[in-house]
């Protein structure tokens, strides 16, 4: 039986929730882990994105990457909405996961 892939959506941001990172992966365990330690160059290490607020499952990698694109033609009031529909206090998810 072949074993079921996960894919995940999420969205990171600053300290002060005033910068977004929308990204795809499939394990979100790891790509926290590249966020948080700085491992990742470019815009995310630059706006020192490692907060974990926004995160959604899909077990097929296209339907991830069509979201993915989706959430980033969204404006700003959106995301904030999105993120807010299921962590209102923009707690950090990857601490409790």
């Amino acid at each position: 039986m072949k074993k079921r892939r996960e894919y995940y959506v999420y969205i990171f941001t600053n300290e002060y929730n005033s910068v977004f990172y929308i990204g795809v992966t499939n394990s979100i365990y790891k790509r926290g882990f590249e966020h948080r330690v700085g491992l990742l160059d470019g815009f995310t290490k630059k706006y020192k994105l490692k907060k974990l607020v926004y995160i959604e499952g899909y077990t097929d990698i296209n339907e991830a990457i069509s979201r993915e694109k989706q959430l980033k033609n969204w404006h700003r009031p959106w995301k904030i909405n999105l993120i807010k529909k299921v962590n209102p206090s923009f707690e950090d998810l990857y601490i409790l996961s």
